[in-house]
């Protein structure tokens, strides 16, 4: 007896209540031709759950299990790291390009060189280089689009 899939995390801030209807943000990502598109996700809170207890309503602390209608294929092996659970409208805006100010290191901490001895030094970042970017609990890679080429 299928119902629908089950998000799991933790409440940062305001109350999950069953029946309430819930997004899921991004949602489906997909790459086009013309860029990124995300389709977010809409449900509706059917069961929590907080260690083996079914609830009524969940606030801020611990982890909560959210049961909702969503395929369960969408939810499993962990296809939901990184994404948002809220109120529909309450939130914040999706984006696929930010600004970051930085600052590198002058050497390489904790990296192995040729010679084995000296640490390795930083070079700086060159136009259009790809970087892994750690947001929160997801992953994800860059590409930078300003800055100087490398001679």
């Amino acid at each position: 007896e299928l119902r629908g899939g089950v998000a799991g995390g933790s409440i940062l801030r305001g109350v999950l209540k069953v029946g309430q209807e819930i997004e899921i943000r991004p949602g489906i990502i997909s790459r086009a031709s013309g860029g990124v598109r995300c389709v977010p996700l809409f449900s509706r809170v059917l069961s929590l759950f907080a260690e083996g207890n079914d609830l009524q309503y969940a606030v801020p602390g611990g982890l909560i299990g959210v049961g909702t209608l969503i395929d369960p294929t969408l939810t499993r092996a962990d296809r939901l790291v990184g994404q948002v659970l809220g109120s529909v409208g309450a939130l914040p805006e999706i984006f696929t390009e930010i600004e970051v100010s930085y600052y590198l290191l002058r050497r390489l901490l904790g990296v192995k060189t040729a010679d084995g001895e000296k640490q390795g030094k930083v070079q700086k970042l060159a136009k259009g280089e790809i970087l892994m970017l750690n947001i929160g609990s997801t992953s994800t890679g860059g590409g930078n689009q300003a800055g100087r080429a490398r001679p």
